[in-house]
């Protein structure tokens, strides 16, 4: 079952989607990519962990993109089993902006690493969308 988080911000789309692909936005609340386009095929990588000595190679490939309303990639770790495609959705609300974030795949990880529990993975993306990326496009109105 796919893991779905939800959160309104007090911003435009255009804000938002800038956010979420734009690299140099995106390390302020996400993760520092070495570069990161929103176009069907880009691939790009990033070490991101539960702890500074667990960290995973992050391998992911955009596989949908249009301007404004969604964006998708693949997510998948270098070394383990398994392939999941995590999803931005963008609805314009006016003056605010209802994002929703779909993790879909997770089952595919490996079951007998604890890192890969959906529930890690609900609490880390509650973290990012409801948290780090709300207060990044609330702070810089």
């Amino acid at each position: 079952m796919p893991l779905i988080i939800e959160t309104t911000c007090d911003a435009p789309v255009e804000k938002i989607w800038k956010a979420i692909t734009d690299k140099n936005e995106m390390k302020h609340w996400y993760f520092d990519l070495a570069d990161f386009k929103a176009e069907i095929g880009f691939e790009f990588q990033f070490y991101g962990g539960p702890a500074p000595e667990r960290q995973y190679l992050h391998l992911c490939k955009v596989t949908e993109a249009v301007a404004g309303k969604k964006l998708t990639y693949s997510w998948r770790y270098d070394g383990y089993p398994g392939n999941s495609f995590v999803t931005f959705e963008l609805f314009d609300e006016g003056a605010r902006t209802r994002l929703k974030l779909t993790h879909a795949g997770l089952e595919t990880f490996p079951k007998d690493n604890p890192d890969f529990d959906a529930a890690n993975f609900a609490e880390g993306w509650k973290d990012i969308i409801g948290r780090s990326l709300k207060e990044y496009i609330e702070q810089t109105q």
